[in-house]
């Protein structure tokens, strides 16, 4: 299941990304398209981690 964050606005033809978790892997897709692409959990949580501590303001 495809799910968007609580964060976007919602608006017909915003920019959007979305993800669907399958347990091994997090497919990961713009809101506009249909091709995805995959990336394993350990890169996953690495990448979720890095968000949670604010890793990512310059």
């Amino acid at each position: 299941m495809w799910r968007k964050s609580s964060r976007s606005n919602g608006a017909q033809g915003s920019d959007c990304v979305e993800i669907a978790l399958d347990g091994s892997a997090a497919r990961i897709r713009d809101s506009k398209g249909q091709a995805d692409t995959t990336v394993a959990a350990p890169a996953w949580s690495a990448f979720l981690s890095m968000v949670k501590n604010d890793q990512f303001r310059s």
